[in-house]
């Protein structure tokens, strides 16, 4: 074992030191050509590392350009879950990400085994799963989805179809509730869309009766009752920019809130708090927070940490996800 995968083994990142001289981003992009990597980046990673990726977006966006790029490299700055599924669309790349505990709360409120033991419950039931959870579950899965293409793909299945709706209830009870059907719903949940305080946005509504609330389906659903207008991180962002108001409660994780300035820098945007007080007075994801500029530097230079899918795995996710994908062309 090298010291760089020992590292690895131990930490979840690799800690080599960095000369403190280093140009971090000029190093990046350098390190990106001289590799042919291309860098994809979640919404809500930092600023800084949106800045400098190639691909910024949701989780359909990301799958689909994991799914399309020539790169032999992926560096991917969001969540173990979605460096998965960059590795299940292209197994003959090679996929790392920044740091392996960068994790997801959703993702780890469905284990594979009870997971497999609920849906044998419901033998005459498809399996639709949000892309959020582990590349195990996307196995177990007929069709997955994504918050902007939830509501498309339940459509496209007979009325009479049977559905389990894995991990997020919330998301499943909003599907649900806007296409009428009766689906059997996973218990599981985000941390960061459910710390979402209800006093605290009330409050904050009293005090700008004025701008419009938009929410993430993952919000619960007293949060998304009120809103002005409930999509997924994508959506969001095109409606603050498509809109004729210019002031907005943005209901999810804050880091969207650095594209929404770039993109509407004349509107106001005011990020709903968590019930935690942090420094940001808004919600912010733990796990996404860990991809850091230095970390990204060693994902790239040294090509660790990687993501490997047992190949039995790979292939079962693989219909669910490519399924997923034929479903969203025009989205």
């Amino acid at each position: 074992m090298t010291t760089i995968e020992a590292q690895v083994n131990r930490y979840g990142y690799v800690t080599e030191a960095i000369a403190e001289d280093i140009d971090l981003v000029a190093e990046i992009n350098r390190l990106k050509k001289e590799k042919n990597a291309v860098i994809l980046a979640h919404y809500y990673v930092d600023a800084e590392i949106q800045d400098l990726a190639d691909y910024i977006g949701d989780s359909l966006g990301l799958s689909q350009q994991a799914a399309a790029t020539e790169a032999d490299m992926i560096v991917f700055c969001g969540v173990h879950f979605m460096g998965e599924t960059a590795k299940i669309l292209s197994p003959n790349k090679k996929v790392v990400i920044p740091d392996l505990n960068a994790g997801c709360s959703l993702a780890d409120s469905a284990p594979a085994d009870k997971f497999a033991a609920f849906k044998a419950q419901y033998p005459d039931h498809i399996v639709i799963s949000y892309i959020n959870c582990s590349a195990e579950i996307k196995a177990l899965t007929d069709i997955v989805c994504t918050s902007s293409n939830a509501l498309q793909i339940v459509e496209s299945l007979p009325k009479d179809q049977k559905i389990i709706f894995a991990p997020d209830a919330n998301l499943g009870r909003y599907v649900a509730h806007k296409t009428g059907r009766d689906m059997v719903l996973w218990d599981g949940a985000c941390i960061v869309h459910i710390d979402i305080s209800r006093e605290k946005l009330a409050q904050l509504r009293t005090e700008n009766p004025d701008a419009l609330l938009i929410a993430h389906p993952e919000c619960k659903e007293d949060i998304l009752k009120q809103a002005d207008y409930v999509s997924s991180t994508t959506g969001l962002l095109k409606f603050v920019k498509e809109s004729s108001h210019d002031k907005f409660i943005v209901a999810t994780e804050a880091g969207i809130l650095h594209k929404m300035k770039q993109s509407v820098p004349d509107k106001k945007l005011i990020p709903a708090p968590g019930s935690d007080n942090n420094t940001c007075a808004c919600s912010e994801c733990p796990y996404m927070k860990m991809n850091t500029l230095e970390k990204v530097y060693n994902a790239l230079y040294y090509e660790q940490p990687e993501i490997f899918v047992p190949e039995d795995i790979r292939l079962k996710a693989y219909e669910s996800v490519a399924r997923m994908l034929e479903l969203s062309k025009g989205i």
